[in-house]
């Protein structure tokens, strides 16, 4: 070392890597200006010493393959003790005197191992990610072939072959048509890129499935086209749920929007948010007139609506949120009356906060006009019950007083040649039987008016006299907890009658079966066809008649009612008569205390 000079020292110093040199003793007789930076001054202590602060030399040196070998070695080391990595040239040197020393020199090369650890953790990753993946991963040519693809796009399109795969042409083999292709590269050609790209794509088995495509284009070096990269992801499932979950939605809108009933749905602020076409039948105010521009408070009244929100609110009406019933008549626009029942509930979020309500009414206009006219014609039967009890009574009158004036009558005419015209007496004589023969005139008229001509009668489809009177019964069945089963023949037939008298028998029978049942029960209507006759049978699980009383039934002035409104006896027997003149019967069957049995039958028209 001595004679190295001042300025080889000086070069050796300007080195960015470390040197040193050892004798055979593991003695430090040199170190540059690098490895005193890293290591502090070392000349003449051990090397290991100074490297590794041990007592042992450290575990990568090469003594014998440099002193006794006389070998050149090469490798890397981490040292701890600075926390770097170096590239290490172990080099065997003869001195002067013809010994030997190591010169060992140090190259950090810790930034360039750990960048390549870097990158090899991402390939690494890239590669689990690329196998792994869930979506489809590929690479392709600008001409249209695959050039690198993923496990998940082989199994999406139903490939187990990745060679079968590579060689597909993606115009020809996996786009529906080229036209798809061309489309895709003149878009991602234009802006760089694409994201969430809908096309179709076919299956290995011919299967057609929906894909988003989202790539970029590959440049090389001189900015030209090498082909795009990017992902698949399978929309198939997602684009079935869509299309169940639009049919789902277009089957409730056509089930809303063909409902007899108004339907409509308001924020809570009252905006209306939906109006179907009932609504706009009943209320007379277009959809795009009301929604989201008017309120429910301009349809109805606020008081109205108030009301209506308030009942909503307490539960007595249907339950929290909820209002079962709610008779509502108003006048629209142009004067017309609107009568009907509205139901209505509130709808809640998931904690409980109040979102919207909906409604529905129920225009009750004809229905209520038809319970008018069948009350009507309730009170007309009632009427023409007592005029039917009057002349049968005004015919029982006249025939018992029809004989007695006849004596009368023959006893004056008698009288009347004994005694001569002229006298005072013959007058007396004329205008006593001129009062009788009045009085018999009068008699002869009123038994005219105790038999009323008969009512014309028309083809009558049964089935449909039943369903317009359960019209006017139904909500009083439903008040006095009477439960209706019908079970009417499909096509019984016709039959000629009177309409107004059917109605009226059938109106007697269901206002008895109500009566009889003041705790409500079962009511059973039927309809059958055998040996050509109409069959009626009219059921109800009531008190029942007594055995002496089935016998009386159909009499005139007989009722079981306790009280003197509720009928006067004559129900029955009109019944009884308007079916017997149709030529038809009635039979009553009852177990007292358990039911009643009503069959009527008629004989069907044509038959």
């Amino acid at each position: 070392m001595a004679a190295n000079t001042p300025r080889l020292l000086n070069v050796l110093d300007a080195f960015e890597d470390g040197i040193y040199i050892i004798n055979s003793d593991y003695t430090v007789a040199y170190m540059n200006k690098f490895m005193k930076e890293l290591f502090g001054e070392g000349v003449g202590k051990k090397c290991h010493e100074v490297l590794i602060q041990s007592d042992k030399p450290c575990r990568w040196c090469k003594y014998d393959e440099v002193f006794i070998n006389i070998e050149i070695h090469h490798s890397e080391v981490y040292i701890e003790s600075v926390d770097k990595i170096f590239a290490l040239s172990e080099l065997p040197i003869t001195n002067p005197d013809g010994t030997i020393s190591k010169l060992s020199l140090y190259r950090d090369i810790t930034h360039a191992v750990r960048q390549e650890e870097k990158l090899k953790s991402s390939r690494e990753s890239y590669q689990r990610l690329f196998a792994h993946v869930g979506c489809g991963v590929f690479i392709s040519s600008k001409q249209g072939r695959f050039l690198d693809v993923n496990p998940a796009l082989l199994k999406m399109l139903g490939y187990k072959d990745k060679e079968e795969f590579l060689s597909l042409d993606l115009a020809r083999d996996v786009y529906l048509s080229p036209e798809d292709r061309r489309k895709y590269t003149q878009i991602i050609e234009k802006k760089g890129q694409v994201v969430d790209y809908e096309v179709k794509w076919r299956r290995r088995d011919g299967n057609i499935i929906h894909i988003l495509l989202t790539s970029t284009v590959r440049y090389d070096i001189n900015g030209d086209i090498l082909g795009y990269e990017g992902i698949v992801v399978d929309q198939t499932r997602r684009k079935k749920y869509q299309i169940e979950i639009k049919e789902a939605h277009d089957f409730l809108d056509q089930i809303i929007s063909s409902s007899p009933n108004a339907i409509m749905a308001m924020d809570m602020k009252g905006v209306i948010k939906l109006w179907n076409q009932s609504a706009e039948d009943i209320f007379g105010v277009k959809s795009d007139q009301v929604v989201e521009k008017m309120t429910i408070q301009q349809i109805f009244s606020n008081k109205v609506a108030k009301s209506v929100m308030e009942m909503m609110r307490d539960e007595k009406f249907g339950g929290k949120g909820k209002l079962n019933s709610y008779p509502l008549n108003f006048k629209k626009d142009n004067g017309e009356l609107v009568e009907g029942n509205l139901s209505a509930s509130i709808l809640y979020d998931e904690k409980g906060n109040e979102q919207a309500t909906v409604g529905l009414f129920v225009d009750l206009k004809e229905r209520l006009q038809t319970e008018r006219e069948l009350g009507e014609a309730r009170q007309h039967l009632l009427q023409s019950e007592k005029l039917a009890a009057m002349g049968r009574l005004t015919s029982q009158i006249a025939h018992e007083l029809n004989n007695p004036l006849f004596g009368i009558m023959n006893t004056l005419e008698l009288m009347k040649t004994e005694i001569s015209p002229q006298n005072k007496r013959r007058r007396l004589l004329d205008m006593s039987l001129s009062e009788i023969e009045r009085l018999a005139d009068m008699l002869k008229k009123m038994l005219s008016f105790s038999k009323p001509d008969q009512e014309k009668r028309i083809e009558i489809d049964i089935n449909v006299i039943i369903d317009e009177l359960m019209m006017l019964y139904e909500k009083r069945f439903r008040e006095n907890t009477i439960k209706v089963i019908m079970d009417l023949a499909e096509n019984p037939g016709v039959i000629l009658a009177s309409r107004d008298q059917l109605r009226q028998v059938f109106i007697n029978m269901f206002s008895n079966a109500m009566y009889a049942m003041p705790d409500g029960g079962t009511l059973e209507i039927s309809t059958k066809v055998a040996s050509e006759k109409l069959f009626i049978i009219i059921k109800d699980s009531g008190t029942g008649i007594s055995p002496d009383h089935i016998k009386k039934i159909f009499d005139s002035f007989f009722t079981t009612k306790k009280e003197s409104v509720q009928g006067v006896g004559l129900g029955l027997s009109v019944c009884y008569g308007f079916i017997k003149e149709h030529g038809g019967e009635i039979i009553v069957e009852s177990e007292e205390g358990q039911w009643t049995k009503f069959t009527i039958t008629f004989p069907i028209a044509g038959k």
